[in-house]
């Protein structure tokens, strides 16, 4: 599927609600993350949460966000993600581990609520550079270990972590 350049909304009073097992294939979707995403359930569950991922998102964003959850961190991020007709739409996303008794990670659960306007004006320029990146490298596993590295390096400017950069980005 290709962008068609074209955002979907939700209301702000809705969140999108998705749970995967430790691979990322996905185990629960609500219902506003199956209208949001144009998919029917049968469509959803089962398959890898990256079905949703837009291609102008950058990977090195996911690498950061796979890295701090397997770890058993939460994390905080503004996501682009496109739904099965090709528009896209923007989220801001809260994922955690979920744990077994005996404390092992055994999948993740994501909650998402629309993003505040002036964020993703913010966050957009860092991503389509990180993108731009990851583009212009030989290959895909340097694009990423450069774009990893511009990330970081924009982190340590701002003397911030990450979590802490995108909450200020919101009003």
């Amino acid at each position: 599927m290709r962008p068609t350049g074209i955002e979907r909304t939700f209301a702000l009073d809705e969140v999108i609600v998705s749970k995967t097992d430790t691979a990322g294939v996905i185990t629960y979707a609500n219902d506003i993350f199956l209208e949001i995403a144009g998919l029917a359930e049968h469509e959803a569950i089962g398959q890898p949460h990256s079905i949703i991922r837009h291609p102008d998102m950058p990977r090195a964003v996911f690498k950061l966000l796979w890295d701090t959850i397997a770890r058993g961190d939460e994390i905080f991020a503004y996501v682009l993600n496109m739904a099965a007709t090709g528009d896209h739409y923007w989220v801001f996303a809260h994922i955690t581990p979920s744990f077994a008794a005996d404390g092992g990670i055994v999948g993740y659960h994501s909650n998402r609520r629309v993003p505040d306007r002036s964020a993703i004006a913010a966050v957009t320029p860092l991503y389509a550079r990180l993108k731009s990146i990851e583009d212009a490298a030989a290959d895909r596993a340097s694009g990423l270990a450069a774009s990893t590295a511009a990330l970081h390096a924009t982190l340590r400017d701002l003397r911030i972590g990450y979590d802490e950069f995108v909450f200020s980005l919101a009003r």
